[in-house]
This record gives structure tokens, sequence and C-alpha cells, in this order.
């Protein structure tokens, strides 16, 4: 029951809408059990001969305005009530949004994206379904359904205890199938998580497909996908293909005795046929309790397998915080220092894996220029997101400005550090929207000069609207350095005094780059700057460059420095010197 104390502040919140809604419910639920009084009373009129010729008019004329109450109050609970649960939906969505933010990087490593997906939609929808129609099919199975036996029982307990003989066995039988049920509901909103991460995979990787003309086999995963789904579901049905018809035998199984047992006594004359009548119609009228029951079971099963799957993200606690209290950051600049640092990435289960990096020991001064190369897979991307706390470390520890980073108020370390990834990412709005990042409070001239130096404005006027071209899901409609570029502007745009830039001119060509490495130079010494990459031009003008290999620092220094030290170093730096003077060489003879 831990997991309903997700919705129980919803409902607090919402206590006026709900108890309008309840009772517009109620109120229907009465009006429907008068009406079987007024065709009893109708009835009894003509079979007595006693009925005017105005009265059958009457008795039409109140069944009417008891049916446009039921209307006018239906649709009042209809709004509180269902209302209510689409603010539920939107508070728990929002809820789980706002904590997957806050979660560490390491989850989403660990944590696949369909399975978040289908928390935030179909479970949702689950829980939204259960505190609305759930609540409304409750009301109906105890309001509703007391009050028909309580009428019954007016018109003769003796035949209202014999047609509730069968009832025992309902609830007996919805115990029985409720356990079931939501084992079954887990297992099955597992089984949509994995089908939607494979459609989702695979909707990211169509181009790649169709490429590479993997149709036919992608398919078939998606098909196993399906397939594996619609048995869980099959298992599903095969408890509830059972309950529903269980719960329509038992109620039937009561109208028989009614047919049998109250159409001797109307022939006998001690039930009038009104009465009979009467009877029969809150038996039906019982009929829908009795199968809401069965309903709410159902909705309240899903509804509680859902938030068990919500309520386990939401335990998850995120692993790099802020402390309280948080240290503040020494004003101005802030040297950043490595002190025997390891780190190992964990897997699924959360057991730590081979070591990424080991004995890290490293000073970065307030605004100089750090280089960082290496072979591929050597740790170069890993050092440098331990700097914004994407990371901590496995051992050793990291100071910012002489604090332990884990002391750091963590807004206060990320708005002083701009990351731009080895992969850039690219939302599927305008230019304009990625480098800003939404912010409307940009100025148009900031946004110009970080477009400057990212040495995108010729492509951005080559596009016919300009900063307000739409890239297109992960910025599909540009091209891998036009990608890289926005990314960059970006990160050059958020004025942080700390710039950690993991690869930025891998994906443009070398004039290209050389451009923008000129800029960057430009802000060496009123920002520190932090640079990985592959090409040696990127680094050359650095203050330090260190060589990572196999996740240790295994020479350092400056450019000279290294080509005299560092074999990887030197071998990198002619071969990339060879390449370059080979596209010059083409260039001239175009």
């Amino acid at each position: 029951m831990a997991s309903m104390a997700l919705i129980t502040p919803y409902f607090a919140e919402n206590r006026l809408r709900i108890l309008v809604g309840m009772l517009s419910l109620i109120l229907v639920d009465i009006l429907q059990l008068v009406v079987p009084l007024v065709i009893k009373w109708a009835i009894d009129d003509l079979t007595l001969l006693r009925a005017a010729p105005g009265d059958m008019a009457v008795y039409a004329l109140a069944i009417a305005a008891i049916a446009v109450l039921i209307g006018l109050f239906r649709y009042v609970w209809r709004i509180c009530l269902l209302g209510t649960s689409r603010r539920v939906e939107e508070g728990l969505r929002d809820r789980l949004f706002a904590h997957l933010q806050t979660l560490s990087a390491a989850y989403f490593d660990r944590t696949r994206t369909g399975d978040l997906m289908a928390h935030a939609t179909n479970d949702i929808q689950q829980i939204r379904m259960a505190a609305g129609m759930g609540l409304v099919a409750l009301n109906d199975a105890v309001v509703m359904g007391t009050a028909a036996v309580g009428f019954m029982l007016a018109i003769d307990p003796a035949l209202t205890g014999i047609v509730l003989i069968p009832m025992p066995m309902i609830a007996f039988g919805t115990r029985f199938f409720s356990r079931r049920m939501h084992r079954r509901y887990q297992s099955v909103q597992a089984s949509f998580s994995t089908l939607t991460e494979a459609v989702r995979e695979r909707m990211a990787g169509i181009r790649l497909i169709k490429a590479h003309n993997r149709k036919a086999a992608e398919l078939e995963q998606v098909r196993a996908a399906s397939q594996a789904y619609v048995a869980e579901n099959l298992k599903l049905v095969k408890v509830t293909g059972a309950f529903f018809p269980m719960m329509t035998l038992f109620t039937n199984l009561s109208m028989a005795l009614v047919l049998v047992y109250g159409g001797r006594q109307t022939i006998l004359l001690t039930l009038t046929p009104g009465d009979f009548v009467a009877f029969i119609s809150y038996l039906a009228l019982l009929t829908w309790p009795m199968m809401a029951l069965g309903w709410v079971t159902n909705l309240i099963q899903r509804g509680r397998a859902s938030l068990d799957r919500v309520q386990a993200i939401l335990s998850v606690g995120p692993e790099i915080r802020s402390p309280a209290p948080c240290t503040p950051l020494p004003a101005g600049g802030a040297a950043i220092v490595f002190e025997q640092v390891g780190f190992a990435y964990r897997d699924a289960a959360g057991a730590p894996g081979a070591p990424a990096l080991e004995g890290i020991d490293l000073e970065i001064a307030p605004g100089a220029v750090l280089g960082i190369v290496g072979p591929p897979g050597s740790g170069k991307s890993t050092l440098a997101g331990l700097i914004p706390r994407l990371y901590d470390p496995s051992a050793g520890r990291l100071r910012i400005g002489g604090v332990d980073a884990r002391e750091v108020c963590l807004e206060e370390l990320r708005r002083r550090i701009a990351v731009m990834p080895q992969e850039p990412f690219l939302f599927s709005g305008t230019i304009r929207d990625n480098i800003a990042f939404g912010d409307p409070a940009v100025s148009a001239e900031r946004l110009a000069e970080a477009v400057r130096e990212a040495e995108l404005t010729e492509t951005v006027r080559g596009f016919p609207q300009g900063f307000d071209t739409v890239v297109g899901e992960r910025g599909v409609m540009l091209s891998g350095g036009q990608k890289q570029r926005v990314a960059l502007a970006r990160c050059l745009l958020a004025g942080a005094p700390v710039l950690v830039l993991d690869d930025p001119i891998s994906q443009v060509d070398f004039a290209t780059g050389a451009a923008i490495v000129s800029h960057l130079r430009r802000r060496a010494g009123s920002h520190t700057l932090v640079i990985v990459s592959h090409r040696i031009s990127a680094v050359r003008f650095a203050d330090r460059i260190v060589v990572v290999e196999e996740g240790r620092i295994t020479h350092a220094g400056r450019h000279e420095e290294l080509l005299q030290a560092s074999r990887y170093y030197a071998d990198t730096c002619r071969l990339q010197e060879m390449e370059e003077s080979y596209d010059a060489d083409g260039l001239r003879r175009l």
C-alpha cells in the first residue's frame, strides 16, 4: 500500500471537487433507484384498474424529469471525478519527469529509454483509469448495490434472501482472481516496456535500417517483442476471461431465481405485478454493481501494478546530489584538481566493472587551457565528465577551488561549467531554440557572437529560414559537422567560466576546425578550457596536454615536449599533419 501514497496528495488537493463529484454520483444512483418505484406505481394502477386518464402522463413526466436530473448530475460527476483523475495523471507525469531529471547519468546508462517511456505513458494512464473510473465503479458497487438490496428487502425480504444466495461466491471469486490479475498486469506492463523500447530504437535508426536493407530482420525483432507482449496479455486474459463470466453467471443465476420464486408469488397474488417488475428492475440495477465490482477489481489491479512500477522509479535516489549544507565556490576563477582519481562504470546490477580511470593526478589552473588526447576508449571523455559531476570518482577526489566537488552545490557547480558532449544532441525545434536552449532572454548580439565563434554564420545564412530553420528529430536535417557546431555554439553562449569541450572539431573540415580553434584561443585566460580531441591541432596551443592511455595519464606537457616524450602523440601528430597536407594539396589542385 506504500505506492498508494503517490496519489493521496492529489486526492487531498482536489477534495472539494471529489466531494461534489461523489455527491452528484450518489444522487444519480438514488434517482436511478426511484425509476423502478414510478414504474411499480404505474403497473399497480393499471393492473388494479384504478389509473385515471392523466395518471400515465404524470408518471411519464416524472420519469422524464428524473432522466433530465440524471443527465445533469452525471455531467457534474464526470467533470469532477474524471477531471480529478486527469489532474492525478498530470501531476504524476510531471513528478516522474522532474524526478528523472534529478537522477544521475549512471541511472540512464543502465535503464532503457523504452522502459521510461512506458512508465510515463501507459503506466500513468492505468493509474488515471483506476483513480477515475475505478472510483466511480467502487461507489456504484457500494452505494447502488446497498440501496438496491435495501429496496428489494422492502418489497420482499424472503425473495431477497433467495436471490442473494450466489453473492458470496462473487466475493470469494473476486478475492481468488485479484491476486493473480495483479501479477499478470505487472508482467504485461514489463512486456509493454520492452515492446516500446524495440519500436523506439528502430524508429530512431530507421535510416540505417533502410540503408543496410535490414527491414525484414528488424521487423522480425519487433514482431518477436510484439508476440511476447501478446503472449503476456493472453495469460492475463485467461484470468480475466474466467473472472468476468463468473460475475455474469452468478448475477444471471439470481435473475433465474427471481423468475421462479417471484413469478410463483405473483401468480398466487402474494406479490403484486408492480412489486414483481420493480424487484426485477432493482435486481437489474444490482447487476451493474456486481459487474462494477469485477471491473473495479480489474482497474485497481491494473492501477496498483502501474503504481508499483512508478514507485520503483521514484524510490531511486540520485547518486549525485547537492550536500546539505553546500559549500559555496570562491568568487572568480577556481582551480580544478584531480587527486588520485579512479572511476569504474557499473553494470545493470550495480556492480562495478573494469576501471575506466586509475590514479589520475591533474591540476588545471584558472584560465588555463588543458588538452586531453589518447586512443579511442582510453578514458578521455570519462575524465572530462567528472568535472561537472556527471559522475563521481570511485576513488580519490576532485577539488574545485580548494573544495571537494561533492561538497559544492550541484546547481552552482554546473552553472560555472558548460559542457559540449562528444555526441552532439539537438532537439527537434529550430536552430535558434537549440543554441539558446529555449531561453527567450538571449539577445540577438550574444546569439550572433556564439554562432560566429562556432563558424556557423554562413551555414545559418544559407538556410531560407535562417535561425528559424527546424532541424528535425535529433537534428536530422543537418549534417554531422553542422550539428556539432550548433552544439558548440550552445556551449559558448552559456557564458560559463569553465568550458569542457569533447571533440569539438571532429566532424568539420580542417579549415573550419582551424578557424574554430582560433576563436577558442581568444578565450584562453578569461575562461578555463578543457578540450578533449583526437585532432592534435585542436589542443596544440594548450598550456598543458595530457596523454591518456588505458585509463592512466602516461605523459603530460606542452606540444613540443610531447613530440619528444610520447610515441603515441608524436605518431598521431605526424599522421594528421600528412593528412592535412594531402587535403591542402588537393584543394590547391581544385
